[in-house]
């Protein structure tokens, strides 16, 4: 083996001055961290589900009997004069998830069927009326074969007598739409809500102009909605607000109209003017303008560079090609090895015959053209003159929805296993809180620790000698301490003791226990008396080195980060 002696000496000065002492505190400390930290990535007991008792306008978590309630669609998708023809054909089920369960018993409406359309809704007991209320939507969506392209939203369906759940589709009515939708670039949390325009009497989609991104993951997410009687809204997702603002302000088209428009029968007049500056027609090129000096001339001051080798080509056949198998000379013709840049001229100046470089021209002033100035007849921006928009009108409450009679989804969506679970739609912000620390906030993050120790741990590996611990790999610890001694004392022995001390404390402790040995060989044969004497300077002058060595350490650590730094390699 390489170097025995001297991984020897550097194995037992690591081991004799404390090394191994003060690496085994490490791993204790380590091992304690270890064992705490996966302690705290264990997965707690899945808590129990228990429905809730709170009452709300409508609050659903999908217990045994919730078929009287909720009705799949089996109608078809209003594709609008396309020739295509889609029907609701996707099938729903409701079952514990079957990714990161959290919940023991906690069931929830699950979207079976990729690549289809879904549609499936349920009737309130009564209508909602959220005029001069506060509104409140919140659901659960757990997306438990991720997203890529779908919509995980719900609908809140107008009040209609007439509303048949089989016929539920994209064609029936809705107050607003709310839920996350992603596909491609595309990701975001949907706030759409109707507006009835109080002249004519027609709807229009209002949608959320800046709205949140949706979190793609497989545990389990809370949205919640709240619209205010004062107009401001806030959405948030896992109980934390996300975005917050104005049903006046935020939406797009807005929900009012402007005052004044544009007058449609307004012309531009002929004879308007509106370039702001010209050239100025006075101006006239200067004589001594020369519109044909080049852009750049030859440098006629630049030399050859001593090390330009205009020998040797720029390329030369690859070395290392070799003529294929299947080549052949009377069919393909002569076989020429493809070109490589020349190795000798990666270090010098270049290659092959020498000229002189081109500089820019300083006398160079291209093609001439008049300056600039203000143009004396300019008008200004030409805009039509306002008139009053015939369609104005002022809705001062647009958060006074219209009654809204059952809840839907309607998605088409790419994954399966979507899971909605513990709707609630009603009035209180405190009572949607309330059921979503009896079931978000308890399932939550036992999903969590699912999915943390699912993640498969990455071994860490040391990036360089420095980074080595002599209890983790002895063998490679001294092997690359040893290494790297080697290659700075050939360029500087002195060096080389600042930076890996250890090896040189080493290397002294082994000659010094060798001088020892020699000494108490020859000293049983002839004196006990000088062998003590010998045993005691050898002692001394271990003692001396040590110093030494420590003092090297201690003026060199600075350097010792640089040039590690510097190696940071390792070998395998």
């Amino acid at each position: 083996m390489k170097f025995n002696v001297a991984a020897a000496a550097a194995s037992a000065a690591i081991l004799a001055g404390g090394v191994y002492a003060d690496d085994q505190k490490v791993l204790k400390e380590e091992s304690s961290s270890t064992a705490a930290e996966a302690s705290t990535k264990s997965v707690p007991p899945l808590p129990t589900f228990t429905p809730t008792k709170l009452k709300a306008p409508f609050l659903e978590q999908f217990t045994d009997d919730w078929e009287q309630r909720w009705k799949p669609s089996h109608a078809k998708k209003d594709t609008k004069g396309s020739e295509e023809e889609w029907a609701y054909i996707g099938e729903w089920s409701v079952e514990e998830p079957t990714v990161y369960k959290g919940m023991e018993g906690d069931k929830g409406l699950v979207v079976k069927n990729a690549a289809a359309h879904h549609a499936i809704s349920a009737k309130f007991p009564k209508k909602i009326d959220p005029k001069g209320k506060t509104l409140v939507v919140q659901y659960e969506v757990k997306l438990q074969d991720g997203l890529e392209c779908g919509g995980a939203y719900m609908k809140l369906l107008r009040d209609n007598k007439a509303l048949h759940q089989d016929e539920f589709s994209n064609a029936t009515p809705y107050v607003i739409m709310f839920g996350p939708d992603k596909c491609g670039h595309t990701n975001k949390v949907h706030f759409i809500f109707n507006h009835k325009n109080p002249k004519t009497g027609e709807y229009e989609e209002k949608h959320l102009s800046s709205a949140p991104s949706a979190k793609i993951v497989k545990t389990t997410e809370l949205y919640t909605l709240t619209v205010h009687p004062n107009n401001t809204y806030s959405i948030g997702i896992n109980g934390e607000q996300v975005k917050e603002g104005s049903l006046l302000e935020d939406f797009t088209p807005s929900v009012n109209p402007p005052k004044e428009i544009d007058d449609p029968k307004d012309k531009k007049p002929e004879d308007w003017v509106d370039e702001a500056r010209i050239q100025d027609p006075d101006a006239k090129k200067p004589d001594d303008w020369d519109e044909d000096a080049p852009y750049e001339i030859v440098d006629e001051d630049a030399t050859q560079p001593a090390d330009w080798l205009v020998d040797e080509p720029t390329t030369i056949p690859d070395p290392e090609a070799q003529k294929p198998e299947d080549w052949d000379d009377e069919e393909d013709g002569d076989w020429i090895a493809p070109t490589v840049p020349n190795p000798k001229c990666a270090d010098v100046s270049g290659c092959g015959p020498w000229t002189k470089p081109m500089i820019k021209n300083p006398d160079y002033k291209g093609k001439w053209s008049a300056p600039y100035i203000d143009n004396p007849a300019y008008k200004g921006v030409w805009a039509p003159r306002k008139i009053k928009n015939p369609d104005y009108f002022e809705d001062k409450n647009p958060a006074n929805f219209e009654p809204i009679g059952a809840i839907g989804y309607e998605i088409w969506t790419m994954q399966k296993d979507i899971l909605f679970d513990n709707i609630y739609i009603g009035h209180s912000v405190e009572d949607a809180r309330k059921l979503a620390e009896e079931t978000f906030f308890k399932k939550h993050p036992v999903e969590e620790a699912l999915e943390e120790a699912e993640k498969p741990k990455e071994e860490e590996k040391p990036a360089s000698p420095s980074d080595l611990k002599f209890l983790d790999d002895p063998k490679t610890y001294i092997t690359e301490k040893l290494d790297l001694f080697l290659t700075i004392a050939q360029r500087d022995p002195i060096e080389a003791i600042k930076f890996v001390p250890e090896i040189a404390g080493g290397i002294v402790a082994v000659l010094l226990t060798v001088l020892a040995l020699i000494f108490g060989i020859v000293g049983v044969a002839t004196n006990p008396a000088p062998v003590k004497k010998a045993a005691a300077e050898v002692k001394e002058k271990a003692a001396e080195a040590k110093d030494k060595v420590a003092e090297a350490a201690a003026t060199g650590a600075e350097t010792v980060k640089a040039e590690v730094t510097k190696r940071n390699t390792r070998k395998a």
